[in-house]
């Protein structure tokens, strides 16, 4: 039916516009309704496909749009989790300096408890062995003092004298 409209439409079109009556004598409302009737048969013709056209359209545009929302949502999630690995980096990094600070100071409390040690080691290392040296001499002094005095055979003398010669000499 629609076929056979639009064959006697175009059919028809010519007849009505050289159709003149050999007046000039310009019809507005016959023209006007030729238009409608016009763009009816336009519209009837191309409606569907145009229906379709914009339809398809819509939903490539639609798809698109979902597509790149898909990828500001992707795009936003990968920008939460670098923040988020950004903030365990910087807990892990404070952390770290901190467990390094702590373990400097027991290393460095260490190190001056075993100076400490190595002076105080030292120390009385040096005041033993002075303590050493002195009996050494002490030692030496007395035997030399007793020497002189055994050696001299002219010399008498009693023992107690003897005694307060070496206390004398040692003091």
């Amino acid at each position: 039916m629609g076929k056979r409209l639009l064959t006697f439409l175009f059919l028809s079109t010519p007849i009505a516009l050289f159709a003149a009556d050999g007046e000039t004598n310009y019809d507005i409302i016959e023209r006007t309704v030729n238009f409608f009737i016009f763009v009816a048969i336009i519209y009837y013709l191309l409606a569907d496909r145009v229906k379709a056209f914009f339809k398809n359209r819509t939903e490539e545009i639609q798809s698109e749009l979902n597509k790149v929302q898909e990828m500001v949502k992707e795009s936003e999630k990968k920008v939460a989790d670098a923040k988020q690995e950004i903030e365990n980096a910087q807990k892990i990094a404070n952390e770290l300096v901190a467990n390094a600070k702590n373990d400097t100071q027991n290393i460095k409390a260490k190190v001056e408890a075993q100076i400490e040690q190595e002076i105080n080691y030292l120390t009385r290392s040096f005041d033993d062995k002075a303590e050493l040296e002195t009996k050494k001499l002490k030692k030496e002094v007395v035997a030399e003092v007793l020497e002189e005095l055994l050696s001299d055979e002219n010399m008498s003398l009693s023992q107690a004298e003897l005694s307060n010669i070496v206390l004398k000499k040692v003091a």
